[in-house]
């Protein structure tokens, strides 16, 4: 157990110290959008890069991984949906969001932050491919369903224009797609510019967490959904189960594999829930209220999957 601690305190510790910060001090919410740009554009990106890049191609060509993972993102998403529907008696829009708040792990933030720091660089490749395509999969059923729920203005081609861009355009995609490239053509960038991915890198981890708690400190807890509990419970419980039970019922996948999806499957929900709320604006206030509760209960939770995973019970 003191193992246990000892890899779950700095994780953890780093997005307390964040929170705290933004509790304590009134600094200008503005000068966090500059470090949230470094963590997305910058260091995240240069991490997945680097590690990919420096992989061998056959390891990430691994179809069924992620057919697997994505999968059970795609069921978790539809349970909470459903719950969603029942609990705000047919509204799309809310239901929408509830289905995020309930799939939608913080893949980017705390992803590679908790993966590498339990499992190694070896949980590069399957953490940089679960977080490309959930994130792919998360930026098609929000626009999709918002349209459906009346809650966009676009039509279907400027909504299929739209979730093109995203899934295109953004960082960690992007970065993965360059790193799968490289890694095909055994490309490695010149000495001055791989030092500076290295550090890069090594800031990624510290700097997402210690921002994610100052987001999540500046963020209001708004109203407490009775149907929070439900939904946050198949988040960070259910969905790490889910994944465990299907990639084990396939067979063939590294331990270690296995090991990262669950690790990546019982984080909490992501802070994009809060931000997808409010493009739409639906559901905001208690958006924002899964995101902060989620976080906290998750210390308990992740903490109770790290020790599962390295006891050997899971």
């Amino acid at each position: 157990m003191q193992d246990v601690i000892t890899l779950a305190l700095p994780f953890f510790g780093l997005i307390l110290l964040g929170f705290a910060a933004g509790k304590l001090r009134n600094l200008p919410e503005a000068g966090l959008s500059w470090m949230n740009f470094f963590v997305v554009y910058l260091a995240l990106p240069a991490l997945f890069f680097r590690l990919l890049s420096e992989t061998p191609f056959e390891q990430l060509a691994n179809v069924s991984f992620v057919a697997a993972t994505t999968f059970t993102t795609y069921i978790v998403f539809a349970i909470s949906f459903c719950i969603g529907v029942i609990a705000t008696r047919g509204n799309i829009g809310e239901s929408t969001i509830l289905g995020i708040a309930g799939a939608y792990s913080n893949v980017g933030y705390m992803g590679p932050g908790l993966t590498l720091a339990v499992l190694g660089e070896q949980a590069t490749v399957p953490t940089a491919l679960i977080l490309a395509f959930d994130n792919a999969l998360m930026f098609i059923l929000a626009p999709l369903l918002m349209a459906l729920a009346g809650s966009d203005d676009d039509n279907i081609l400027g909504t299929l224009k739209q979730i093109g861009i995203r899934i295109f355009t953004h960082p960690f995609i992007l970065a993965t797609i360059a790193g799968v490239l490289a890694a095909a053509l055994e490309f490695q960038p010149p000495k001055a510019i791989n030092t500076m991915l290295l550090y890069l890198s090594n800031a990624a981890a510290p700097c997402a967490l210690f921002a994610m708690g100052v987001n999540i400190a500046l963020r209001p807890l708004g109203r407490v959904p009775l149907e929070l509990p439900l939904v946050l419970s198949i988040k960070l419980v259910v969905h790490p189960v889910l994944v465990f039970l299907l990639l084990s019922w396939l067979g063939g996948f590294e331990p270690l594999w296995v090991a990262t999806a669950v690790l990546m499957s019982c984080l909490p929900p992501a802070t994009n829930v809060f931000v997808i709320a409010q493009q739409y604006g639906t559901y905001v206030q208690r958006a924002s209220s899964f995101v902060l509760i989620g976080t906290a209960v998750s210390i308990v939770t992740v903490t109770g999957f790290i020790w599962a995973l390295t006891s050997g019970f899971l």
